[in-house]
């Protein structure tokens, strides 16, 4: 039989996790962000830039879950994320570099706060950014394309993130 949110025994949990989304525009994308943090546990969900779109594109994806994540709009990513990395986060970014680390080999410290830092649609996460961070990783890709949607990277990222909390 299969099993739906009524029926499961899935243990609630939040997790020492911020995501600060640098400039995510994309209504569907927002909306997944809010149900992908809601299901991932994330302790708080942050857009940096402009006003987020709360319109139906949105809610359509995100089914109601901006209404139990926690999350704010904040102008400037980077003096946000600054904030948080002298508070003792640690400020991990999501970006293919040159010197990004493979997330599946990477080892998250799990005494101190989460910062996934995830970037713009087209651009990425900014130099800025990218300078700031106590580690930058990346997915493996086997195929032609070079990037995926940050949603779906996002995923992946916290799964393996989440997995090895939970098992400290």
């Amino acid at each position: 039989m299969q099993l739906n949110h009524y029926n499961t025994n899935f243990k609630q949990q939040t997790f020492p996790i911020t995501i600060v989304c640098q400039n995510v525009t994309n209504a569907p994308n927002i909306g997944s962000l809010f149900r992908t943090s809601d299901a991932f546990g994330v302790k708080e969900l942050v857009f940096t830039g402009t006003e987020i779109p709360l319109g139906r594109k949105m809610t359509k994806t995100s089914r109601a879950t901006e209404k139990v994540v926690n999350y704010q709009v904040v102008v400037d990513a980077f003096g946000f994320i600054s904030n948080l990395k002298n508070e003792g986060h640690q400020i991990i970014s999501l970006e293919i570099t040159d010197n990004s680390q493979a997330l599946h080999k990477f080892n998250f410290n799990i005494n101190a706060p989460i910062v996934l830092v995830i970037g713009d649609e087209n651009f990425g996460v900014s130099d800025n950014i990218l300078n700031i961070s106590d580690a930058i990783i990346h997915i493996d890709m086997f195929g032609q394309n070079s990037s995926m949607n940050v949603v779906q990277a996002t995923s992946i990222a916290l799964y393996e993130i989440t997995k090895q909390l939970n098992h400290k």
